[in-house]
């Protein structure tokens, strides 16, 4: 038998496969946008900024593609002592209920 100790709670699982990946979309179109940004500025920038932008928007396509493959490493969210542990529940127990459809 598992301890309740064990167990995984709710609140310390990551995010779901839809929230990470409209996350990921978000980072790239945006680093995507700074990219457009840097192509428009250089037709309007004097002197050596052109060379500024230029080089911003050649190198931010590998950024835009480390930002959005960048995995969620934040740490489950500490335990509090004052917080009374949670009980778990076992494998082969059923839990009695019934499911109501919303409107």
């Amino acid at each position: 038998m598992a301890k309740a100790t064990d167990a995984t709670l709710i609140t310390s699982a990551g995010r779901s496969r839809t929230l990470d990946l409209e996350e990921r979309q978000r980072r790239y179109l945006i680093t995507m946008g700074v990219r457009t940004a840097c192509f428009l500025a250089f037709l309007v920038v004097p002197g050596w900024w052109k060379i500024a932008a230029l080089a911003a928007a050649a190198l931010l396509p590998a950024f835009a593609v480390l930002f959005a493959n960048n995995a969620d490493h934040r740490p489950p969210p500490p335990v509090r002592p004052d917080e009374p542990a949670r009980p778990a529940i076992s494998g082969g127990q059923i839990v009695p209920g019934s499911v109501e459809e919303g409107e």
